[in-house]
């Protein structure tokens, strides 16, 4: 098995982390953490779990993905955010790679996005296939401030899961899609250029609700998929409206702070 080093980018993760970090020295040599400045336990935990930390102010979603695999001693990276698990068979699979003779040059988990203990399978949160494991030298993440991916010409699905814990219930489902999740993404988009007018917040939500619920068969999720649907349709409809927020009002828009994304 070739060698491997394992990245997380963190904020405030110290509940995460470790499990994460544990999660990834089942198939790596090497740990990094590119932390964002937290001011919870995180930094001291992933030190005394053996991983090199470097101290980075965030620069967005892809760019501070990047940061770790630069500085890291070996050509394959496996990033995985603080809130994911490696599955046992997705441990298995890596371990049987033969990764220095082959031609792939990153290879995808699917990934178990969970509410609580609870998997959902539906809402398009499954199969949900990531690139995780990929050559460094010959790619990375997207330059994209928000939901990055890496870039992988050749890349290869594995047959096994990567687990994904971001949400504790369904309080901070929505609380997330609200707040952080629409804030960020209205920033990013006034800071592309991009503009909305008095229809695109409800048109949005509404596209977004009907393609969970419906198309990506969200009905078949009871609660839980009708839930991850709304926080879907609040979530376009906030950061349309946000983002008309900062067209009409220079109050609100001078008093944001469009240099913090996270």
């Amino acid at each position: 098995m070739a060698a491997i080093t394992g990245v997380v980018i963190t904020l405030n993760e110290a509940d995460n982390i470790e499990a994460c970090l544990a999660s990834l020295q089942r198939v790596c040599d090497e740990l990094i953490v590119v932390d964002s400045k937290s001011h919870d336990d995180t930094v001291a935990r992933a030190e005394r779990f053996g991983a090199r930390v470097i101290h980075q102010p965030y620069l967005g979603d892809g760019p501070q993905k990047n940061v770790g695999p630069r500085a890291a001693s070996h050509r394959w990276v496996l990033s995985l955010d603080a809130d994911e698990r490696l599955a046992d068979e997705a441990v298995a699979a890596i371990q049987a790679l033969d990764l220095d003779a082959g031609s792939h040059d990153g290879y995808a988990l699917r990934r178990r996005n969970f509410i609580g203990s609870r998997w959902v399978r539906h809402c398009g949160w499954y199969p949900d296939y990531c690139i995780r494991l990929y050559d460094r030298d010959r790619t990375e993440f997207s330059d994209s401030r928000q939901h990055a991916s890496v870039q992988a010409r050749h890349p290869k699905r594995l047959d096994a899961d990567l687990e994904h814990y971001s949400f504790t219930n369904l309080g901070e489902l929505f609380s997330k899609a609200s707040g952080r999740f629409s804030n960020r993404a209205a920033k990013i988009m006034y800071l592309k250029g991009k503009r909305a007018n008095a229809l695109s917040p409800a048109v949005h939500g509404a596209n977004a609700f009907m393609r969970k619920y419906l198309f990506q068969r969200g009905f078949l999720g009871g609660l839980d998929g009708l839930s991850v649907a709304l926080s879907a349709a609040v979530n376009a409809y906030l950061k349309y409206a946000k983002l008309l927020e900062f067209q009409r009002d220079a109050t609100v828009r001078d008093a944001e702070d469009f240099d913090r994304i996270w």
